[in-house]
């Protein structure tokens, strides 16, 4: 019993619930058990992955997409039959997968596994844009395409009517699935996957081809998920887009963590079992929106309750965000030089000079524009201070956003505060929130931290902050109160004033930071952790910290973002801006405050200037490319720029500057040639 309890244990557990809280009659817990086993499919692509390059693919479910679409195109737009349609989209899911690989995720192979992490989140985005582009080839719209079954049958299991569909969902995923155990133990190439999972290198090194077997999984993930996605499709229609990712994601993570990730047969049952209780819950609930917290829930236990013994290929893998370079300041040596100090008050001056006039010369839509992109360039100063100093990626940062922009409105609409105040209270509940998410998610690190905040991310959007549940949540239009009892700004203008205020605010604060004992601390244990543990560093402390001070800036962020908006919709803060908001960091650079707000440039802009549809391909792009040619993100590049042309400022000065590399190297003056000696003569001989 004790062997099988890690494998059954957690989906014993759930249906145990489902049935004494959630109670349903035997058809919907048919179907939820039907449904689930799809999401089974998906977990184990994901699982295998994992097993082969040690990364959660959060672009998993996207692979799916993109086949299916293309066979709902070929059967609805070009009649193709069934079966050939589907013979299309497996060779299609097949090629995805395997260029995927080769040209991607091939390209991180040395790559810190984190940082493959965040590029597949890249990678999910430009899968989602080509989903959602695919359609126009043919001038189509597609939405809640259910596709139809290929022969006529019927069976009732009370109170549900079941089709072919789902009868062929029935015996596809279990065949799919224990092809997948005979696959993995009985061929060739399974057991060599199985055996390079844990050590790449040595495996290469007993002549076992890795990157092929690589290629090979990233095939087999692909045609599982468009499996489960195409047969989904029939059972409950195709949603293009991130309806589908996200709700398809947080199912399929919640079982990989409950089957810890490589154990296979636990993420299959657990993947049932969560079926089952999704269904359940919304047969039961007044809102299928219930489903998320729940499953948010889940995941936040098993990430909390999991082991913290790790295998030797876990622990070796890098579990921070190290891909930002560290900024360093003007050298001292060239800092007192009149062109270096002229450059830089006049850039100084002329910073200041067009952040002061620059509303007086906008439009004001476009005044609210700037208004914007200043908000979101606090947002991301808050991912500076966690990813960029700590190394701790977090994928939920919108929820703090939406906390804070939830409390400031009810500070200033219900309570009366001035908006200084409810910029301080948001700043504070944030905080404590941040902390109290920090103190379970510090159990866990990496790409495990990554996917706790993910789950509480969603949670916090569609239920802790949703109206339809909770009435004190304000949805009148928020005015803007007179500031400080005095100052009108209830104008574009004055909003941009007080947004580039709260800006100036946050990086004066984040400045004195990064120059305390708390900011090199950071530094230290994002570089080595172990190595900064030996020097009396509190590792928890710190990075709760460090957790409290993004939370706090999110928060004031969100609280000035709902003044102005004036209102709480849902668009800004849905589950796709938390990797919006990410990937806008990565793009602008993580270890820097001038990328963040570049990066909040690029991010506002491809929402101005681009449609809808191709701003997944833009932000998707960003981050790849980033990740491959420029890993210190366009706040780097302005960096590098700056360090050639003080380089140049030392060579004409003839100044030395070791930290840039500039030094003078003197040739040691050489040495004369020796002198041969002459020849001695003696008496007698020559």
């Amino acid at each position: 019993m004790r062997r099988l309890a890690p494998t059954f244990g957690p989906a014993v557990a759930i249906v145990a619930v489902q049935l004494i809280l959630f109670p349903v009659p035997a058809g919907q817990w048919f179907r939820g058990a039907i449904v689930g086993g799809l999401t089974a499919l998906v977990a184990l692509g994901m699982a295998l992955v994992y097993r082969a390059n040690r990364v959660v693919n959060f672009a998993q479910g996207d692979l799916g997409s993109l086949p299916a679409v293309l066979v709902v195109l070929l059967m609805t737009s070009w009649g193709w039959s069934y079966l050939v349609a589907l013979s299309a989209g497996v060779v299609a899911a097949l090629v995805l997968g395997a260029v995927v690989e080769l040209v991607v995720i091939r390209r991180f192979f040395r790559a810190p596994r984190l940082l493959l992490t965040v590029a597949t989140l890249g990678l999910s985005q430009l899968l989602v844009a080509f989903a959602i582009l695919l359609p126009r080839l043919w001038d189509v719209r597609l939405l809640a395409n259910r596709i139809d079954p290929p022969f006529d049958l019927t069976f009732e299991v009370s109170p549900l009517i079941f089709s072919a569909n789902d009868l062929i969902a029935l015996v596809v995923a279990p065949v799919v699935i224990v092809a997948l155990a005979v696959f993995l133990r009985s061929t060739t190439a399974g057991m060599a996957i199985r055996a390079s999972a844990d050590n790449a290198d040595r495996a290469s090194l007993l002549g076992i081809p890795v990157k092929r077997l690589h290629t090979m999984v990233w095939s087999a993930s692909a045609l599982m998920a468009f499996t489960a996605t195409f047969l989904r499709a029939g059972i409950l229609g195709l949603p293009v887009g991130y309806a589908l990712s996200f709700g398809v994601l947080l199912r399929s993570l919640a079982a990989l963590m409950l089957g810890r990730l490589t154990n296979l047969p636990a993420i299959c049952v657990s993947a049932v079992a969560l079926g089952v209780l999704e269904l359940a819950v919304a047969w039961n609930a007044s809102s299928p929106l219930l489903i998320d917290p729940i499953l948010a829930l889940v995941v936040v236990i098993a990430l909390v309750t999991r082991r913290r013994t790790v295998s030797r290929s876990e622990s070796s893998q890098a579990s921070t965000w190290q891909s930002a370079d560290e900024v360093r300041p003007v050298p001292h040596e060239l800092a007192r030089l009149t062109e270096v100090r002229a450059v830089r008050w006049g850039l100084g001056v002329a910073l200041v000079t067009i952040s002061l006039a620059l509303p007086h010369l906008l439009s004001v839509d476009r005044s609210l524009k700037a208004s914007a992109v200043l908000i979101y360039g606090i947002v991301g100063v808050s991912l500076v201070v966690l990813t960029g100093w700590a190394g701790q990626v977090s994928l939920g940062q919108i929820a703090f956003f939406a906390i804070g922009a939830t409390v400031g409105a009810k500070a200033t609409s219900d309570w009366g505060l001035d908006l200084t105040l409810a910029l301080a209270v948001a700043a504070l509940v944030g905080g404590v929130v941040a902390v109290i998410v920090g103190l379970p998610a510090l159990r866990v690190q990496g790409l495990y931290l990554a996917v706790t905040t993910f789950a509480f991310a969603l949670a916090t959007t569609s239920y802790l902050l949703n109206r339809r549940f909770f009435d004190w949540i304000p949805t009148s239009r928020i005015e803007r109160p007179d500031l400080l009892g005095v100052i009108d700004i209830d104008s574009p203008t004055g909003m941009y004033y007080v947004s580039l205020g709260g800006l100036v605010l946050v990086l004066v604060a984040v400045r004195g930071v990064r120059r305390s004992r708390t900011g090199r601390v950071l530094i230290a244990l994002r570089e080595n952790e172990r190595s900064a543990q030996s020097f009396g560093v509190n590792p928890v402390g710190a990075k709760l910290a460090a957790f409290a001070m993004s939370g706090a800036i999110a928060a004031f962020a969100g609280c000035l973002f709902v003044h102005h908006q004036q209102a709480i919709g849902e668009g800004p803060y849905g589950p796709g801006q938390n990797l919006a908001v990410f990937t806008m960091v990565v793009v602008g650079g993580a270890g820097s405050v001038p990328g963040a707000l570049l990066g909040a440039l690029y991010l506002r802009g491809t929402q101005w200037f681009l449609p809808s549809d191709w701003q997944f391909v833009a932000s998707g792009a960003g981050v790849l490319l980033v990740l491959l040619v420029l890993p210190g993100g366009l706040g780097g590049l302005i960096y590098r720029v700056r360090d050639l042309w003080l380089r140049s400022v030392a060579q004409r000065n003839d100044v030395v500057v070791p930290s840039l590399l500039a030094d003078v190297r003197t040739e040691s003056p050489a040495s004369p040639p020796p002198v041969e000696p002459e020849p001695v003569l003696t008496e007698g001989r020559p």
